[in-house]
């Protein structure tokens, strides 16, 4: 299945997706969750040590 034709399916649509368009459609939301859960926890851990660096300024 060619990414346009996967672009141009829409859950919404009144015909099923076939197996092989869901598989795609449910890989690439993974993709995105684990690049955005990436993301947060990197943000997360940059901000503790942060916070980390700033109380131990302050002793």
């Amino acid at each position: 299945m060619s990414e346009k034709e996967l672009n141009t399916y829409r859950l919404t649509s009144m015909e099923e997706p076939t197996d092989e368009m869901l598989s795609a459609i449910m890989k690439e939301a993974a993709e995105e969750a684990s690049l955005s859960t990436a993301k947060a926890l990197a943000d997360y851990f940059k901000e503790i040590s942060i916070m980390l660096q700033k109380k131990i300024a302050v002793l």
